[in-house]
């Protein structure tokens, strides 16, 4: 007469989900390593499995597949940057319009020019030069819901609708400099490099003062 299995007690049932999410981690660090160094394309699953420890089937078994693991990848280093719930809660703070794009523009200078940058930021700065085919996932996964806050953000500040074609073309005004910032990381030569030398809080006063003065002259054309 068969036996059925045990089943895993309360801690054993725990001990397996620990053990389970510390083998993704370990999988997610590895294959973000590789691919910050050899970008997408030139990263395969049998390299990132070696990296890690462990068999490929261990990669399908955590992300489904090597393009599920770059995604999570991707979905990681972008939430790294800013998350979703952070910026849902500065848009939702009671601080001054002003004061949430000055804290926004901080936590930006200081992810590209802080000295522990790891492989998100390299990996995100790899896929902006030379994007994937998971690149609109990206976009549509995790940047285009955080723009939403960012234009209310605007919006606050101008006093101008949300909808308004107005609202999109100062959002890139105020977002490329951080961009510009971001890539500079990967070591593009020229002027950004010597920002990325500059103190953190001084160039950050700037790209907010700039922005600032900026988005008010757009206010008042638009009120004019």
């Amino acid at each position: 007469m068969d036996v059925p299995p045990e089943k895993p007690t309360g801690n054993a049932s725990r001990g397996l989900r620990a053990d389970g999410e510390a083998t993704r981690a370990r999988i997610l660090e590895a294959a973000g390593e590789l691919f910050a160094a050899g970008g997408y394309a030139d990263t395969t699953s049998k390299a990132i499995a070696a990296r890690a420890g462990v068999d490929q089937a261990s990669i399908n078994y955590h992300f489904g597949s090597r393009s599920g693991l770059y995604q999570a990848l991707l979905a990681d280093a972008h939430r790294r940057l800013v998350s979703l719930a952070d910026l849902r809660q500065l848009a939702e703070s009671r601080l001054a319009p002003a004061q949430k794009l000055r804290t926004l523009i901080e936590q930006l200078v200081q992810r590209a020019t802080g000295s522990t940058q790891g492989w998100h930021l390299k990996v995100l700065v790899r896929e902006i030069l030379a994007p994937s085919p998971h690149c609109q996932t990206l976009f549509q996964e995790e940047i285009f819901p955080k723009v939403f806050f960012v234009r209310r953000l605007i919006s606050e500040i101008t006093a101008i609708p949300e909808d308004d074609p107005a609202i999109t073309r100062c959002l890139l005004s105020v977002m490329a400099p951080c961009l510009m910032l971001l890539l500079g990381t990967s070591g593009i030569p020229g002027p950004v490099q010597e920002l990325l030398r500059m103190p953190g809080e001084a160039l950050s006063e700037h790209l907010h003062r700039y922005a600032l003065a900026g988005l008010t002259a757009i206010a008042q054309e638009h009120a004019g």
